[in-house]
């Protein structure tokens, strides 16, 4: 944890302040537009409030990363046309922006602020889909829930770090080796194309040729270029503590979490199961 006086946090807050705005008048004018509104403005939205909810772990900001984890998932079923935004889903999610910014707003404060009720009216909300275009999540629709084993691609450049990671990955099922960024991206492409889709990619971020911030972005492009929105590839960041700030950044490209350096093995396991890539 970073204490909220550390100037990382003072930025991190004022970001989140200013992607907060930009998400209100997005709303605003999902509001207006209704389920015609623009994949880039919808895209834009989702990135602002998960990079809200990725760097809020790490000022143990747990009110601010709940209320953005619930309203990043509302958002990635709109996003995936698989809820349309009616004008009160979008009055909801406004909602949810105004309690976030006020959490952000008092950040030493925020973890005994009561946000029970907006929690309750994003939950009800996925309940309530109808017609064929709001069908429900099955297991079929999401990576790693089959029968088949997990297919993982590793990208790390340093060996020891590498071999430990591989050797515990392959009891879970397919783990392929890249040693860059740009390995990395290849890889993730020549699977893509061969419809054998990654579940989870665990990518180092200081890495010759290209880092794993710009490969992330590379990965989420591909993904979006084939559709590809709500259940794209779990992607986690490992680091060492000197490059937090570069991992604040990843969120913002759309990676799931971070692992520190020296990896331990049992909070990735632990990754892997919240996101339900093994049992």
């Amino acid at each position: 944890m970073i204490s909220l006086d550390d100037e990382l946090a003072t930025e991190y807050l004022a970001e989140s302040r200013e992607h907060l705005a930009t998400v209100e008048t997005d709303l605003l004018a999902l509001e207006r537009g209704g389920a015609e509104i623009s994949e880039e403005r919808l895209n834009r939205i989702f990135r602002a409030v998960h990079s809200i909810k990725g760097g809020a772990g790490f000022f143990d900001l747990v009110k601010v990363r709940e209320l953005a984890h619930q309203t990043e998932d509302l958002l990635a079923l709109i996003r995936s046309r698989e809820l349309v935004p009616t004008q009160g889903r979008v009055r909801v999610l406004l909602r949810a922006t105004d309690r976030l910014n006020e959490l952000i707003q008092n950040p030493a404060g925020s973890n005994q602020a009561d946000i029970a009720e907006v929690m309750a009216a994003l939950a009800r909300l996925p309940a309530d889909r109808q017609g064929p275009s709001e069908k429900a999540d099955t297991p079929a629709d999401r990576p790693g829930q089959g029968a088949s084993p997990l297919r993982v691609l590793l990208a790390e450049d340093d060996f020891t770090s590498r071999l430990l990671l591989q050797t515990f990955l392959c009891g879970y099922g397919e783990c392929h080796i890249a040693v860059n960024g740009k390995e990395a991206v290849e890889a993730f492409r020549s699977a893509s194309e061969r419809g054998q889709r990654y579940d989870l990619i665990c990518m180092d971020i200081m890495m010759p040729v290209m880092d794993g911030r710009e490969a992330v972005r590379h990965v989420r492009a591909l993904e979006r270029s084939h559709g590809i929105l709500s259940a794209g590839v779990k992607i986690i960041m490992t680091t060492t503590v000197h490059d937090i700030k570069e991992v604040i950044r990843c969120f913002q490209e759309l990676c799931d979490a971070y692992l520190m350096k020296p990896i331990d093995l049992a909070e990735l396991l632990s990754q892997m199961k919240s996101y339900k890539l093994v049992p």
